[in-house]
């Protein structure tokens, strides 16, 4: 579902300043601000300023735009925080860790030894199962 504005999303009412907001970013199509609850000291929100709910919803168009400043916003929150580095998180639904249903990347800044982990349990295709997927997702993209 897509909307250019939603009255009931957190986000929305950010961006149009009902609600308080550390804005670092803002042009306009796309608006940063500090995470409310920063996994990291410097955590970032990049959201369109339109009301997408998920990465699934953007327009081609916009998606790049928001592609075409996140490097700019990484360096950015890496050089203002002294981090070594910084994950890019995109959830998509709520199965996949989506709180606020707005489409939305976070900018997480990471220091060696910060505790803050990450998992991830690498899997293995049975035999056939690959290339059964690759078809199928390529048959997806060519509709």
């Amino acid at each position: 579902m897509t909307l250019e504005v939603n009255s009931e999303c957190v986000f929305c009412k950010i961006v149009a300043g009902d609600l308080p907001c550390h804005r670092v970013y803002s042009d306009d199509n796309v608006f940063g601000f500090l995470d409310i609850g920063p996994v990291s000291p410097g955590h970032v929100l990049v959201i369109p300023k339109r009301h997408f709910e998920t990465l699934v919803d953007l327009p081609a168009e916009l998606a790049a735009t928001m592609g075409s400043v996140l490097p700019k916003m990484a360096k950015a929150v890496i050089e203002s925080t002294g981090a070594d580095g910084l994950n890019v998180l995109q959830n998509n639904g709520v199965c996949a860790g989506q709180v606020v249903n707005h489409a939305h990347f976070h900018l997480v800044p990471r220091v060696a030894d910060d505790g803050l982990g990450y998992r991830w349990r690498a899997g293995k295709y049975e035999p056939g199962e690959a290339e059964k997927l690759c078809e199928q997702i390529s048959a997806a993209l060519a509709l």
